[in-house]
């Protein structure tokens, strides 16, 4: 859900990783740009789990976030009216828009 931040109303992108990140701890940003922003650079050779990793959907500039969770798959939350799922970097859709990787 565009703007959600709990269980109960679900979640986007940033707000999904802002509340995993808090439940461990750990402050974020609100919104993927400033997310973007806040993190220690890692180079995809070198992702570990927990890792937030960033995309541009368009315009070249990030606008999709998501969580690390080793074997070369993310977790996020994808568009309005989906559920939180997991993806595939290998995917040639997410290979094209992936734009860099954060450790917090």
């Amino acid at each position: 859900r565009w703007g959600g931040t709990t269980a109960e109303n679900g979640f986007d992108c940033s707000g999904l990783t802002m509340v995993s990140y808090r439940l461990n701890g750990l402050n974020l940003p609100r919104v993927s740009r400033s997310q973007f922003n806040a993190g220690k650079w890692v180079s995809k050779a070198n992702l570990r789990p927990g890792d937030l990793v960033f995309f541009a959907l368009s315009a070249n500039k990030v606008s999709h976030v998501g969580i690390y969770a080793g074997q070369n798959r993310f977790i996020h939350s994808p568009s309005s009216g989906k559920g939180v799922s997991y993806a595939s970097m290998a995917n040639p859709y997410w290979q094209r828009r992936l734009i860099a990787a954060g450790r917090f």
